[in-house]
């Protein structure tokens, strides 16, 4: 019974069981989501939640990160700190589902770890990976069907991988961790069509929310079914019209999904990135073949699901634009680089951009793999220049590097603690096995 069967694996999931190379990928997945919870906490949509939500928060148990020491109750602190990690599109991304995996569940799990008390790194780390493992492997079990009716999977899975992270922290044993997936479970969050909206990033806060509380209920007692995954009306087969859950779940502690997570280099919608990586390496021959502004027509071929995703032809503003290939296709060739700055509305709103872009066309090509992309330029003066991306930055094969990871967790974390303070959190989070209590690891 795959309820039985999680809630088992999760409880008996010790520290010693974890390969070196899962607990790296648990450092790294951390260390990405607070510079990306950092980077995310003074945009817009983080600031109108918090203002929002002011009148409900309760004591201060919590860290809001990026806030200047600010503290509120863990439940709100879940939401809060969720939605400014996924705000930017700039999360780690588990490539074979496209979940961004730690959003929801560090989100849940720091909060309640810094209510609890008394939590060392280890302890963080080994919930950390029991939440995303479950996470993922439910993802896997339902993908592709459960993505392509609706759902953001981000959020449908990841109250549950949030709830298993939590109860693993809280000590609960068989039973109650049951419960906790079952309350999760039945909490689903996430529609698709709120892509380019605040509510995207709501989706991560809300499922980090619901997995905490999931997880607390069922410590006091609070029940549901036991077969909230497997039974005839039970998770899996509500939200998807086909799965092989059953399966997925043979291969707990033998594949480990936290090992296939990988981390963004631009911050938008992962499909998009090849175009942007292409482009950027065309900027630098245009910069002495010719510039920008002779640019007549862009020809690219995208895998379907890149214009199934990221076709917005015309966004308005940054939240658009992360769901714009012909975006991400313009400021690489314009501007040579794709970080938050130039998903902000004054850029997507330019002139020279729109320019660019209005000369981007996109072709869906079955025979291409989503990290994958082909790039022609046609300059007025006669030139081609054509680039083929065969496996996007960050990708599996074109991984982020520990310098890169760490170069963009400083170009955000700056921005908001200035350089000094950007470099402090660094050295902490990397030093996150070391922690005694992770009260201490001061964000």
């Amino acid at each position: 019974m795959a309820t039985e069967r999680l809630a088992s694996w999760a409880v008996d999931l010790s520290y010693s069981d974890l390969p070196q190379e899962v607990i790296q990928a648990a450092v790294n997945s951390f260390y990405n989501w607070v510079g990306c919870a950092i980077g995310g906490a003074l945009h817009p949509t983080t600031k109108t939640a918090y203002d929002a939500l002011i009148p409900f928060f309760g004591k201060g148990t919590s860290t809001l990160l990026g806030q200047k020491g600010a503290r509120i109750d863990a439940s709100h602190a879940a939401l809060i700190n969720g939605i400014a990690s996924h705000v930017h599109d700039y999360d780690d991304t588990h490539l074979p589902t496209i979940i961004h995996p730690t959003g929801p569940v560090a989100s849940a799990l720091f909060a309640q770890a810094e209510a609890l008390g008394a939590v060392t790194g280890e302890d963080l780390i080994l919930a950390l990976v029991a939440g995303i493992e479950v996470e993922c492997k439910l993802g896997l079990g339902v993908w592709p069907f459960h993505y392509d009716i609706g759902w953001h999977i981000t959020s449908t899975v990841g109250a549950i991988g949030a709830a298993v992270a939590v109860g693993k922290l809280m000590r609960l044993q068989r039973l109650p961790m049951q419960h906790a997936i079952s309350i999760a479970a039945t909490q689903v969050t996430g529609l698709r069509d709120m892509f380019g909206t605040d509510t995207k990033s709501f989706h991560v806060g809300r499922a980090a929310q619901n997995g905490l509380i999931a997880a607390v209920l069922a410590a006091r007692g609070f029940t549901g079914s036991l077969q909230a995954i497997e039974a005839p009306r039970g998770w899996a087969r509500v939200v998807s019209v086909s799965n092989n859950v059953d399966e997925q779940l043979m291969t707990l502690g033998k594949e480990w999904e936290m090992a296939r997570n990988a981390f963004k280099p631009f911050p938008c919608g992962i499909v998009v990135h090849p175009i942007i990586d292409g482009c950027i390496q065309l900027h630098r021959e245009l910069a002495t073949a010719a510039a920008a502004a002779t640019i007549e027509r862009v020809d690219v071929r995208v895998h379907p699901l890149v214009l199934e995703l990221t076709g917005k032809k015309t966004p308005q503003d940054g939240l658009q634009a992360k769901f714009s290939v012909y975006h991400g296709g313009a400021i690489g060739l314009v501007l040579g680089k794709a970080g938050p700055a130039q998903y902000d509305d004054s850029v997507v709103q330019n002139p020279d951009i729109i320019l660019v872009r209005d000369k981007i066309s996109a072709t869906a090509d079955e025979s291409l793999r989503t990290d994958e992309a082909d790039i022609t330029v046609f300059l007025s003066n006669g030139t081609t220049l054509q680039k083929h991306v065969q496996h996007a930055l960050g990708s599996v094969e074109v991984p982020m590097t520990p310098a890169k990871l760490e170069e963009k967790f400083l170009d955000q974390v700056s921005l908001v603690l200035g350089a000094e303070g950007a470099q402090s959190v660094s050295r902490a989070c990397w030093a996150l096995e070391t922690f005694e209590n992770i009260t201490d690891l001061a964000l």
